[in-house]
């Protein structure tokens, strides 16, 4: 069956397994993130008689609203995604009380049939298999065990890759781990961990919002630096609520 868009995917080999053969799909993306004013944009081009600048304010005060009544505790219904609050952690009966160290306010994220049915128009076309190099395979949330993107502030997470030690000096700020938000950068450090597979760190106090999570470092793999930073970047956003 012919599908109207095609997603392209690497195979890399899944070190998280001990299953020989494991590989996982990374899509290769074709651009970069779009944000509210690269919407506006589009929305531009397609006719609208509102300005750019009009269209990304309204954006901005949907996400707005959007964001202060699920603080209120109301769920959202969009075109693309229902989204209902949710709290993590175990309760050991009623007279417990919320700790944020145990539990955790975050969201649960269901796409809609709309999406689902436009994701249905999408194919995979497989690119090959991706070289042994750097990258970043999964990042954990240590208090809540998440993998899905969604992380604690000021809580620890685990890196899993490949050659994403910080070397060599981890003193050295334009080597590390970052996280970049929409107007500024934060630094991992210190880190609890740091080895070629496996780095663990404290996420920074940064404001509630989406980070795009990327490691610059000389490490090569053996006893020869790089003479220039290797950057690798995680391709799923982390959401720090």
């Amino acid at each position: 069956m012919n599908k109207r868009f095609l997603w392209k995917v690497w195979l890399r080999l899944n070190h998280l397994t001990h299953v020989i053969n494991d590989y996982v799909a990374e899509v290769s993306k074709t651009g970069k993130t779009l944000s509210n004013a690269d919407i506006a944009r589009l929305f531009g081009t397609s006719g609208s008689e509102l300005s750019v600048e009009t269209i990304l304010d309204i954006l901005d005060r949907a996400d707005r609203i959007r964001r202060e009544k699920i603080q209120e505790g109301y769920s959202i219904q969009t075109g693309i995604c229902h989204l209902s609050p949710r709290v993590l952690g175990n309760w050991l009966g009623a007279s417990t009380a919320y700790d944020p160290a145990s539990h955790k306010v975050t969201l649960d994220i269901v796409t809609t049939a709309e999406m689902r049915a436009a994701l249905s128009e999408v194919g995979i076309e497989v690119l090959g298999i991706r070289d042994g190099g750097a990258y970043i395979g999964l990042v954990t949330d240590v208090a809540t065990g998440a993998t899905d993107g969604t992380v604690t502030r000021n809580g620890q997470i685990i890196i899993a890759g490949d050659k994403i030690k910080i070397e060599p000096d981890t003193n050295d700020t334009s080597i590390g781990v970052f996280l970049a938000g929409e107007d500024t950068t934060y630094r991992l450090a210190p880190l609890a961990v740091n080895r070629p597979k496996e780095i663990i760190g404290v996420m920074p106090d940064v404001p509630a919002g989406t980070y795009t999570l990327y490691i610059l470092t000389r490490f090569a793999g053996s006893n020869v630096s790089l003479k220039e930073p290797r950057h690798i970047t995680y391709s799923m956003p982390l959401i720090v609520s």
